[in-house]
């Protein structure tokens, strides 16, 4: 999980770059470069292309495509740190989901450790003033459908080899992306070639060692590891790329990551 969220930082903040790209051609460049990739590993290891538990399978990738397009359109209104912070709700989403899915239970000790990372967004929307209405609802709902992607993960388990969830996905995203940017279709500069086509190879890597962990381990042990990406993330566009985050915007950012560090703990206790 670790080397998944430096992967998806990297992507994270190429993205910020390119926002003069419209979206779903973000996506159809971010689809194809993992699904070339995950394509060459399925016939190099004689694995079977539509897999097992193909409806599941369908469903990962459709609410994944939702989830990262919302995601990237996020990024085009919030800092980077902001949005990834704000999508870092998604395990409270998919611990809520989870009760009814995988028929897990909450105690109210974690309902109040909800309740105080939703109080940490609410706290970066009141005193952060790059933040904007439009860039919060589409954050929120980026986790949303990231929740649901986690419990999907974990309902497939092993059932299903990791690299045939991550070609569903990235096949259904350049899909969908590449009908939808033929009318919004923007001729990228040499820079911006080299970045769109970089997005693939570092989502990639992050996508495989995202499912391979969450296949590895429950969901609840391992989804709060990525927030080490709002730290990565966070760190890299303030020194590097002039982001400008508010004390008491980080303190939101805080609140939401320890609340749900200490849900973690508790959960494995």
């Amino acid at each position: 999980m670790l080397l998944s969220t430096l992967s998806f930082t990297g992507m994270n903040l190429m993205i910020k770059q390119l926002e003069a790209i419209p979206t779903f051609q973000i996506v159809f460049f971010r689809a194809l470069g993992t699904v070339v990739l995950a394509s060459i590993f399925l016939l190099k290891n004689g694995i079977h292309f539509l897999g097992n538990n193909r409806k599941l399978l369908v469903l990962r990738a459709i609410f994944g495509v939702m989830a990262m397009t919302l995601f990237f359109m996020s990024l085009k209104e919030l800092e980077a740190g902001t949005a990834v912070s704000i999508r870092y709700i998604a395990p409270v989403f998919a611990s809520v989901i989870a009760v009814y899915f995988l028929k897990e239970k909450l105690r109210a000790i974690q309902l109040l450790l909800f309740a105080i990372a939703f109080s940490g967004v609410m706290v970066i929307k009141g005193f952060d003033p790059n933040i904007n209405l439009k860039g919060l609802a589409l954050a929120l709902a980026a986790a949303f459908f990231t929740g649901f992607v986690y419990i999907f993960i974990r309902k497939i388990g092993k059932g299903d080899h990791y690299m045939v969830i991550v070609n569903y996905f990235m096949f259904f995203s350049l899909a969908i992306g590449g009908i939808l940017a033929i009318n919004v279709w923007v001729n990228p500069t040499t820079t911006q070639w080299a970045m769109l086509l970089s997005l693939g190879v570092f989502g990639y890597f992050g996508q495989i060692y995202m499912t391979q962990a969450f296949q590895l381990a429950k969901t609840n042990v391992v989804a709060p590891l990525k927030y080490m990406e709002v730290v990565f993330t966070i760190l890299i566009s303030f020194t590097w790329l002039g982001a400008k985050y508010t004390m008491l915007s980080l303190l939101g950012v805080t609140m939401i990551i320890g609340a749900l560090i200490v849900n973690t703990l508790l959960k494995k206790a």
